[in-house]
């Protein structure tokens, strides 16, 4: 085997110099960097550039801008995508993507993340807008284009703004940038400079930007400020909606500023004269005005008698004789009444109207349609414990007491002797105009009975009736006319009656004298016991009821003795007992 000689040094100096290069030569041809070349031919569609490899590149014509003004000898950077294709075994270059990548670190040079920037709105995308900036194409989200959200983008497109860059993607070479971002700057410097000028009380103009339940903000040119529904008008307003639309220029006067928290609250109302000043004079106690409902409540309705001037009208002021439970049942929303103002409080802002002031008080001329003694006809309207109403003609009522409806029965319940809706004949007992009442008499229509009683009824005749209360000191006997008369428990029966109702009930027919007769007391004193007098018994009976020194009796000093506290037995029980008919035993 040859032995090789070492080389002289100028011949290794070659030798490195000729590795170098080729390794310089090596990193030079690297996947995605950029080459210069020079097109050395053009086949069809097939552009072939030297780009001082050992075998050219190539690249298709379609990705020259002008394919038509490209000739061989032209210099241009391209990019290596594969130095040998599997394929071809050809070097594949792409002037296309040299040119972005170019493009691409231009912008890098000349804009950063925060940097402004000058573009067009070249077209409306999903979710947003592109924007041309330079020779970049920038993607403009829809929540960035304005401070408030946008529904329609295409209005944008072809027009030239200033853009704030958000963002930079190297993966995607693509800018995001905000026009709401460099807004919202201006925004704030306004808004600093507004707040520390504003002063409360004077009027500003804004424009409504935004409507609520409770209010509507306004903007004053770089700073927000609430109008309260209740600082709209002087008068009702519902909802902010009836007074204000979005985008309405207005008038405000600043009422108060929270500097550190940044918040302003504004007056509309404030701007114009408060009605309430001149209210007296306007509208003095007394007179009569024409206004519109406003608002129903169940104690009232709110009547609007000027612009920003509410009163309200109590339902005790709507009718001199109906019975108005609700507002509503006599008036709805927008209907124009007339009323009368009955007070005015200019402190508290309020108004006392009426609707029935409007009209004759039908109370003023009762005692000339129901003079007192007069007979009256009506219909049981109500009852109440204590008596019946009834309704003479619409709104007037007199009341039937308990203790004028019979003049033979204590009467406990009206329903016991009256039935709603029943018609009666009364007679007028008196007219108080001013408490609006009228008493009336049911029994004072009818003849008492009681001045024929001591007649009918002579003390030891025999009467029949019919039990109809029991009680625990006697029975209750229903004789003609609907005089009741009183068998008391001792006369009951010969032997002792521990209880009535163990000897008597309601609806037994029974027999029975009478002992006594009361015409101030309107009583009647009966005795079943009595049914087995004799004779001279009875007629000492009445003798002592006419006041007479009765004969003397044949029969034994007994009997007479029974008879003679019979009297005073029945005096005893109608004194020291209440009549309470249905007390049972």
């Amino acid at each position: 085997m040859a032995i090789r000689k070492p080389a002289a040094p100028s011949e290794r100096s070659a030798i490195m110099a000729e590795m170098l290069q080729g390794a310089m030569q090596d990193s030079k041809f690297k996947n995605g960097g950029i080459i210069e070349g020079v097109v050395s031919a053009i086949k069809g569609d097939d552009v072939f550039v030297d780009i001082g490899y050992k075998s050219e590149g190539t690249l298709s014509l379609s990705e020259f801008q002008e394919p038509q003004e490209v000739k061989v000898g032209d210099k241009v950077s391209v990019m290596l995508v594969q130095l040998e294709n599997d394929k071809t075994g050809m070097v594949e270059l792409s002037k296309r993507r040299a040119d972005e990548k170019i493009r691409w670190e231009k912008i890098l040079e000349r804009y950063t993340e925060g940097s402004v920037v000058t573009g067009t709105v070249k077209s409306a995308v999903r979710g947003g807008l592109l924007v041309k900036i330079d020779d970049v194409e920038a993607f403009l989200p829809g929540s960035q284009v304005e401070v408030t959200p946008v529904k329609d983008l295409e209005p944008y497109v072809g027009q030239t703004f200033d853009f704030k860059v958000i963002k930079i993607s190297n993966e995607r070479r693509n800018l995001i940038v905000s026009r709401r971002e460099l807004i919202e700057g201006t925004l704030a410097e306004k808004k600093s400079e507004l707040l520390a000028t504003l002063q409360k009380g004077e009027i500003r103009k804004g424009r409504v930007k935004n409507i609520t339940d409770f209010g509507a903000f306004i903007d004053l040119d770089g700073l927000d400020g609430l109008l309260h529904i209740t600082d709209m008008s002087w008068g009702r307003v519902k909802h902010p909606a009836e007074v204000l639309k979005v985008g309405q220029e207005i008038d405000v006067m600043v009422l108060d500023i929270d500097r550190e928290r940044e918040r302003v609250s504004l007056g509309l109302k404030q701007t114009t004269e408060n009605p309430w000043n001149t209210i007296q004079d306007q509208f003095p106690v007394g007179s009569r005005v024409t206004g519109k409902v406003v608002n129903l409540a169940a104690y009232g309705a709110f009547v609007e008698i000027a612009p920003g001037i509410e009163g309200l009208v109590h339902i005790s002021e709507f009718s001199w004789t109906k019975r108005v439970a609700r507002a509503s049942d006599m008036l709805n929303l927008g209907d124009e009444v007339q009323v009368v103002v009955l007070s005015v409080d200019v402190e508290n802002q309020k108004i006392a109207l009426g609707i029935r002031q409007t009209q004759v008080n039908p109370w003023d001329t009762v005692l000339d349609r129901f003079p007192v003694g007069s007979k009256v006809k009506g219909k049981v309207r109500n009852f109440t414990a204590y008596g019946a109403f009834v309704e003479l003609e619409e709104g007037i009522d007199g009341m039937i007491h308990v203790s004028d409806m019979s003049w033979t029965r204590k009467i406990n319940h009206p329903s016991e002797c009256l039935q709603k809706g029943q018609e009666v004949e009364a007679v007028v007992l008196d007219v108080n105009p001013k408490e609006q009442r009228i008493s009336l008499g049911l029994k004072q229509a009818q003849t008492d009975p009681w001045s024929e009683i001591a007649a009918k009824y002579p003390v030891g005749s025999t009467v029949k009736g019919k039990v109809s209360k029991i009680a625990s000191f006697g029975a209750f006997i229903e004789l003609e006319d609907g005089v009741d008369g009183l068998v008391h428990i001792s006369q009951i029966s010969d032997q002792r009656v521990e209880k009535v109702k163990d000897a008597l009930e309601v609806g037994q027919e029974v027999e029975a004298r009478v002992v006594k007769v009361d015409r101030g007391e309107r009583r009647i004193g009966l005795s079943i016991r009595a049914m087995g007098m004799t004779e001279d018994e009875i007629r000492n009976l009445e003798a002592e009821a006419a006041g007479t020194t009765p004969e003397p009796l044949s029969a034994k000093s007994e009997g007479s003795d029974n008879l003679g506290g019979l009297s005073a037995a029945f005096d005893n029980a109608f004194a020291n007992v209440e009549w309470q008919p249905g007390e049972s035993n």
